[in-house]
């Protein structure tokens, strides 16, 4: 049987925790943000947890990461 191996794209999307949570990074964060106000750059700060129902699936495509 072979060895799993991570998926390549999800790679730099998702970061496991320590503890096992798996956060992710928000949209619209990135570029053309002269425009969008100070509040909605700040709304969008931070990288959230990933929902339960998505973390299953997410942890095979993640199989190698820590």
């Amino acid at each position: 049987m072979p060895k799993m191996k991570t998926h390549s794209s999800l790679k730099g999307r998702f970061k496991v925790t320590g503890s096992g949570k798996v956060t992710r990074y928000k949209a619209y964060r990135n570029h053309l943000l002269s425009h969008k106000s100070k509040r909605a750059k700040r709304v969008l700060a931070g990288n959230p947890e990933m929902a339960p129902g998505d973390v299953k699936r997410l942890k095979q495509g993640l199989a190698n990461l820590k």
